[in-house]
């Protein structure tokens, strides 16, 4: 079987190496001009197919309905559709080109082109009026038709082309194809790939005379709010909707998600709740709520929580409310937090006497615990009362910061021992239309002075956790900040009118670009931010402000991401540069980190590294959600990449299964990839897994890298892919050979080898990963190192690769000697860590 499988593998790489000819001693057999059919399925959702005809009259579909481009115009919400393609070809220089309606409303155009039908440039989308300046001048005849494809009708364009020019189309789809067949391979399909496969034997040969220093900031974390991971998550608040500004647009026009969201009166029968928005707190925060006493005392508002609060006992917890009154006197408010059965575990009282806006502060001690209670406030006195920004924290915070972050959700990602962290997002970070843009400063200062934001995934924003907090998150874990801002578009994917759009074009993706006219005023925000992070407390603006906030001492910030997956378009492209030179000229010494699209291939990766190298980027972020087979068969995917051009920041990636688990499968086939990753480790500067939380309940996106609840945290199996790496960084790759007594490319493909050396410790680091159904029994030998009363320790993580519940296990390890052995368990994950205990001299 196994033969089998290598031999019609071998046979159908070599029908793409060496094509089928359209001779045979001297007998055409072939034609040499035949009919291109091009067209779209009629609900726009097929992207441009072929189908081709040697008579005009009988068709075959060309690679069975291949999608040879597609439209990226619009939004998440609905398809991006292209309807009525028209595909021409120019005379003078045989370019293709092709023009179409990204809607079925006509009222917007897209255009792109093609040298061979295979790689396409940037698209570039524009009104009907526009369509002349988009139109090629002196193409072949084109006739718009109606053909029978596969016995369905539809309609397109026919031109007649060399049958050459089908022949490469149709080897290019059924490449395509063929990779995507690696790439599907998984563990379930072990027991008759490797059916009658023997325990393998390695040896490891370690050169530590060709060592290479690599990056020291490989491995890294990525942040964004998503799945509900910072109100609610990693910002240790308390009390959902403090502030009053839920808003039915936040959730796709919701009316249920409005200003009293997790809210509800006690007492209904002794006054009345309502929101208003008269002389606010802030303008930044114009709506609060009003509780009117009545009669008598007894009437009070009741906060849920983010599906209720979690307490412990004897912890203590910080209150506080702004508030005045409005008519009366006011007096004292209790303040209760009561458990789901109605038992009062802690309560303290603040006194609301103030015609202005005032701060109360108290402290809580919770007598038990509790794992879902609410928060209550009731007035002891018959008045009418203003409230805003109603805020309930632990003391016990991260590093025990104020208006800091939960512990142990943080404490678990600085146990990965991140060397960076990403924030504040990908998607929100360039957010849902240029009104959505994730605006820096709208997160610093005051909370109450705060401006609440959108969140493209759905929700609200409190920006509590802003940047300020993001730094100093940072700072507590010694990580580099990497801020990461919009290049001048929304995400690619927006379907929300801003301030400036008048139209459908300019409503949907990047063509909503921030006007020229406002990108002065944009670069100048980009500019303060890294004055904000680096500035001199005494002599800036944003330095002082830094300071105010209570950070004297700069945060040294050293990179700065411009861009998140954007489509590289003109739109773009004019932006991009005006930021990058910008930066490059009064902060040199910070590295900007550009964009190449969300995929491993494709127009805007092509065109994305096409432009950082015109401009001299010296970093660009990558991103690809791959199979795990993906990984298993691109281990080689930077050792071709030029080391003269751009570093590379692997700023989102993670091995997607259907039904998207993370498992021991997913983990080892990202544990089996990062080996080739640290060998690159000269070119690939960072590396960060995508998304990194999710609240149970709240999950938008799946796998994440940790979920949790109120009171719990649960990392996953790659997780500790991840722990594991961090945990073991090197500083030195040592280069290595593996010979395996088994020469078949799948075996071989599935054992992965990196060495390190931590110049920190003196350490020498093994990882091996063994993605295969049998055990690997290897010899590692390490050249050229000498070994001084070395102890080590051994860290494994293994498992059936449908776990998701495997954690890693260390105990010590011998080793006497540079030459050891090692079994590595069939689907492990093994970190071998090698310790030289030197006598210091006195």
């Amino acid at each position: 079987m196994n033969r089998l499988i290598r031999f019609l593998s071998v046979c159908l790489l070599l029908s793409f190496v060496f094509p089928v000819q359209a001779k045979v001693e001297g007998v055409t057999n072939e034609p040499n001009q035949v009919y291109l059919f091009s067209y779209s399925n009629r609900d726009g959702r097929s992207g441009l197919k072929f189908a081709w005809s040697p008579d005009g009259e009988k068709w075959f579909s060309v690679a069975n309905g291949f999608a040879y481009v597609n439209s990226d115009f619009g939004p998440w919400g609905r398809a991006k559709t292209m309807f009525k393609p028209h595909l021409m070809q120019t005379r003078a220089d045989g370019k293709w080109h092709c023009i179409w309606e990204t809607t079925n409303t006509g009222k917007a155009l897209a255009y792109v082109t093609s040298p061979d039908l295979q790689k396409w440039e940037a698209q570039s989308y524009f009104s009907p009026e526009e369509r002349s300046k988009y139109e090629p001048k002196d193409v072949y005849p084109t006739t718009q038709k109606k053909v029978l494809v596969n016995g369905s009708e539809e309609e397109g364009w026919v031109q007649e082309v060399p049958y050459t020019t089908v022949q490469q189309i149709i080897r290019y789809a059924e490449h395509k194809k063929y990779r995507q067949s690696l790439n599907a391979e998984r563990t379930e399909q072990d027991p008759v790939r490797f059916a009658n496969l023997k325990p393998v034997e390695a040896t490891i040969q370690v050169n530590a005379g060709q060592a290479k220093e690599i990056s020291k900031h490989l491995i890294g974390i990525f942040f964004e709010d998503i799945n509900y991971g910072a109100d609610g998550g990693l910002y240790a608040e308390l009390v959902q909707n403090r502030d009053f500004e839920y808003t039915p647009t936040d959730r796709g026009n919701d009316q249920n998600w409005n200003s009293t969201h997790s809210w509800d009166m006690i007492g209904e029968n002794f006054g009345t709740f309502s929101i208003e928005t008269d002389a606010p707190l802030h303008p930044n925060n114009p709506h609060y709520a009003v509780l009117d006493v009545i009669e008598s005392p007894g009437v009070g508002l009741r906060n849920a929580g983010f599906d209720g609060i979690a307490l412990k006992k004897g912890e203590k917890y910080d209150f506080s409310l702004f508030g005045k009154v409005l008519e009366g006197k006011g007096g004292k408010v209790l303040v209760n937090l009561v458990d789901k059965d109605g038992t009062i575990i802690a309560q303290t009282a603040v006194n609301v006497t103030s015609k202005e806006w005032k701060q109360q502060k108290a402290v809580l001690i919770a007598t038990s615990d509790a794992a879902a209670a609410s928060l209550s406030i009731v007035p002891q006195a018959v008045s009418k009362y203003a409230l805003d920004m109603i805020s309930l924290f632990p003391q016990k915070t991260f590093k025990g910061r104020k208006n800091g972050l939960r512990a142990d959700l943080a404490q678990t990602l600085a146990d990965l021992h991140p060397r960076f962290v990403r924030f504040p997002g990908g998607c929100v970070a360039h957010g849902d239309g240029i009104d959505n843009i994730y605006d820096w400063k709208g997160s610093i200062g005051p909370l109450e002075a705060r401006k609440p934001l959108r969140n493209l995934w759905g929700y609200h924003q409190t920006r509590g956790l802003g940047y300020h907090e993001y730094f100093l998150f940072c700072e507590d874990m010694g990580a580099e900040p990497v801020p990461v801002l919009a290049a001048g578009v929304p995400c690619q994917n927006s379907g929300t009118c801003a301030h400036h759009s008048k139209d459908e074009l300019t409503c949907m993706g990047q063509q909503g670009g921030i006007p020229m006219e406002e990108m002065d005023q944009y670069i100048q925000d980009v500019l303060d931010l890294i004055e904000y992070a680096n500035g001199d407390a005494r002599k800036t603006v944003w330095g002082k402000k830094r300071a105010e906030a209570g950070h004297p001492k700069p945060f040294n910030l050293k990179f700065i991401g411009i861009g998140n997956e954007d489509m590289i378009t003109p739109v773009f492209v004019e932006r991009f540069k005006m930021i990058f030179d910008a930066v490059k000229a009064k902060h040199p010494e910070v590295t900007v980190i550009g964009t190449t699209g969300p995929f491993y291939e494709g127009t805007d990766y092509e065109v994305g590294w096409d432009l950082a190298t015109e401009l001299g980027v010296p970093m660009v972020d990558e991103h690809y959600y791959v199979e795990p087979g993906w990984m298993i068969h691109n281990q080689e995917y930077y050792d071709h990449y030029d080391r003269s051009k751009a570093k590379v920041y692997l700023g989102e990636y993670a091995a997607h299964l259907p039904g998207r688990p993370n498992n021991v499968e997913t983990a080892l086939a990202e544990a089996l990839y990062l080996t080739a990753v640290e060998r690159n480790g000269d070119v690939v500067e960072m590396t960060s897994y995508a998304p990194l939380l999710a609240k149970e309940g709240h999950t938008q996106w799946n796998p994440d890298l940790i979920y949790f609840n109120n009171a719990e945290v649960k990392p996953t199996v790659g997780y500790y892919t991840q722990q594991m790496y961090g945990q073991n960084a090197g500083t030195e790759y040592l280069s290595s050979t593996v010979k395996l007594n088994n020469g078949w490319d799948a075996v071989k493909k599935r054992v992965g080898v990196s060495v390190v050396k931590d110049a920190n410790t003196g350490d020498y680091i093994v990882k091996l990963v063994n993605m295969l159904p049998v055990e690997v029994s290897s010899q590692v030998k390490l050249d050229g190192v000498t070994l001084v009363n070395p102890s080590a320790t051994k860290t494994i993580l293994t498992g059936d690769p449908k776990d998701r519940g495997a954690k890693p296990a260390s105990s010590d390890f011998k080793v006497e000697g540079n030459d050891f052995s090692y079994s590595m368990p069939a689907y492990s994950f093994t970190v071998i860590r090698i310790h030289q205990n030197i006598e210091k001299k006195k």
